[in-house]
């Protein structure tokens, strides 16, 4: 058997042609994300370098939005700006930490960014190239890091420690148009989302109904860009613990849908706490149940999870809705490094 250091702690051994075995520690997702972000960092030139690596620390944690502004108010480095090569192992890395599962993580991201570019062919300035990549800390199996993904409609922000996803918080997602279709296909990145809210709220009774409803709605998400740790003081609206087990189960899923911004064996933890949390979670809402008109609004809050869902007005197609998301965690934003 021959074996070849192939970096980041890890020796390539073969034993026969075509079979390869990975020794030094167990070959796991986070293994995975490291060695492409390794070998996505090595493509760069210095000066790339130090847009992309940055430090970690609680102040470019935190920076991050929804607005279409590019590097005016992000850091990073900017898709449109990398080469071929460079694109091609930026998406590895996207793919390797947001997973593989249909219509989540990689390819619910990829499918905002596209949204983008339907904007940007109606409006000047939106551009599917106008998303950045960063990381805060060198990637590693040891130590705390970042990484960042963000643009128009959407932010993600994974952080790992210690060879482990810590927090797949905060994740902002916006959608604007709803779907679209392209090459035969539609396109409806968020339709998931939307209608697993939908049908939680259509299982309620009209008492339930009631203690889950809203006094007033929101024009935005209420905890998102730059309102770090700035939650409610109490909950509001119906106690998940007063529902039916079917219904839980329903709540689980939706969350599940949101966590699964990061690859599925890493969100196995996050769950886990979710699904022992779940009877102290809280779902409200404001408006239509079926979330089709302006200020409709669902708040999912638990005592980690927290998760809201709101109709705004189109601002390319005004006569249409468009949607904002956030996904938050009391504990775990930013990996819980800066409560």
């Amino acid at each position: 058997m021959k074996c070849f250091f192939i970096g980041c702690f890890l020796f390539l051994c073969v034993s026969k042609p075509g079979r390869a075995e990975i020794y030094g520690h167990n070959y796991g997702p986070v293994d995975k994300i490291v060695n492409a972000a390794t070998a996505f960092i090595s493509s760069l030139d210095p000066a790339q370098r130090s847009a992309v690596v940055l430090e970690y620390n609680k102040a470019n944690a935190g920076k991050w939005t929804n607005l279409p502004c590019g590097l005016q108010c992000r850091q990073g480095i900017l898709f449109a700006s990398l080469n071929v090569v460079q694109l091609d192992l930026a998406k590895k890395v996207i793919g390797a930490a947001l997973g593989k599962l249909p219509d989540r993580g990689t390819d619910q991201a990829m499918q905002i960014l596209a949204a983008d570019g339907v904007l940007g062919a109606n409006r000047q300035g939106y551009s599917s190239g106008n998303y950045i990549i960063a990381f805060l800390g060198k990637p590693d199996l040891k130590g705390t890091w970042q990484l960042q993904l963000g643009g128009h409609h959407l932010a993600v922000n994974l952080t790992f420690n210690d060879g482990k996803l810590a927090g797949a918080s905060p994740l902002f997602m916006g959608l604007e148009p709803k779907s679209w279709e392209a090459d035969g296909k539609t396109y409806s990145p968020l339709k998931d989302n939307h209608a697993q809210l939908v049908a939680i709220l259509a299982s309620l009774t009209d008492e339930q109904k009631a203690l889950a409803r809203l006094d007033k709605g929101y024009d935005d998400v209420s905890v998102g860009p730059g309102k770090d740790g700035q939650f409610p003081a109490a909950k509001a609206g119906l106690r998940i613990g007063s529902l039916s087990s079917k219904q839980k189960a329903m709540v689980l899923e939706a969350i599940r849908t949101w966590a699964n911004i990061a690859d599925e064996t890493s969100v196995k933890s996050l769950m886990a706490a979710y699904s022992k949390d779940i009877n102290d979670t809280y779902i409200a809402y404001y408006g239509d149940i079926n979330l089709v008109h302006v200020k409709d609004y669902v708040r999912i809050d638990g005592p980690g999870v927290w998760i809201e869902f709101a109709c705004q007005p189109g601002v390319i197609w005004p006569k249409e809705i468009h949607y904002h998301t956030v996904y938050r965690d009391h504990i775990r934003d930013y990996g819980g490094n800066f409560r």
